[in-house]
């Protein structure tokens, strides 16, 4: 009731010990709490919060229009409710060096277990769209070990994510990943992997953890666990997975409203109102107020 019953520092430690498992782990991305609550039910390892969801919810595309503070009130709300690790995107960490600090206590503060940060320019645009730019090496450097210096919990988790593959090709974009982790990044994010291969070999050049990205309509192939675990990948990340599920059935919903003139059909495939309270865990706030309020006033003036 009210939210997670663990604490941040043991999500965290928890995040840590899913990295450094044998096993490959799945984090769906949430795009409200409500979402994670369902994706922690459902037996999932840990919930990803993306820049590029949480964008479309506000109505505006992945090109950095959100502030930090709007994505760390967003990512509060989230880690708030589940108590699975939460694993956020960061973009480009909303500024130079100093701002980068800021960003990881930012998340800390809000209960986040870990974060990635990215190697684009600013505008950044979708990992998966063509056009990217990318800052030197040298900056990324920077970014990182601002990161590592602002964190407080050293077993909140900093990613480095390089989008350098599109622009400057597989080899230049695992020598990035190999200088990402020698400034202190825990993990490596290779975005737009076009086959296992290239997976693989991230996975053996670098000694940290490799996350893949299977978003849809991407340049990746929609790869299962099996795949990527073979290709020596440890985390998955589904970012958008969940809003275009919605998305998708909100609109062939109201198209049916809109034609027919009700819901009636509709029903069937509707989350029920007792599979509603039992998600966010109704009767527990009714005992909670039952517990409290148990005072009569007979015999009071």
């Amino acid at each position: 009731m009210l939210g997670a019953t663990t604490t941040a520092a043991d999500r965290r430690k928890r995040f840590r010990e899913l990295l450094g498992g044998s096993d490959i782990v799945q984090f769906p991305g949430a795009i409200n709490p409500i979402n994670a609550q369902i994706i922690e039910q459902t037996g999932f390892e840990g919930v990803y919060i993306s820049g590029g969801a949480f964008s479309a919810s506000l109505g505006l595309p992945d090109i950095g229009l959100t502030t930090l503070s709007e994505v760390a009130d967003h990512g509060r709300a989230i880690s708030r409710v589940t108590n699975l690790p939460t694993f956020i995107d960061a973009d480009t960490g909303w500024g130079e060096a100093m701002n980068v600090a800021r960003t990881v206590q930012e998340f800390e503060d809000a209960g986040i277990a870990g974060m990635h940060l990215e190697d684009q320019v600013n505008p950044k645009r979708c990992g998966h769209l063509d056009g990217k730019e990318v800052v030197p090496t040298s900056e990324m450097v920077k970014r990182i070990s601002a990161a590592a210096k602002g964190r407080r919990d050293d077993n909140f988790v900093i990613c480095a994510r390089t989008d350098s593959r599109a622009g400057e090709g597989l080899d230049a974009a695992i020598e990035r990943a190999k200088a990402y982790v020698d400034a202190g990044a825990d993990m490596i994010f290779p975005e737009a992997m076009r086959d296992l291969g290239e997976f693989e070999a991230f996975a053996t050049s670098v000694d940290v953890p490799i996350l893949a990205n299977m978003t849809e309509f991407g340049k990746s192939e929609l790869f299962t666990t099996e795949q990527l675990a073979g290709a020596g990948v440890r985390l998955v990340i589904y970012p958008v997975t969940t809003l275009r599920i919605a998305m998708g059935a909100i609109k062939r919903g109201l198209e049916t409203i809109r034609s027919t003139g009700t819901q009636a059909d509709l029903v069937d495939g509707m989350q029920t109102r007792a599979d509603l309270y039992e998600t966010i865990d109704y009767a527990a706030y009714s005992d909670f107020d039952s517990d409290v309020f148990n005072f009569s006033q007979e015999g009071h003036q």
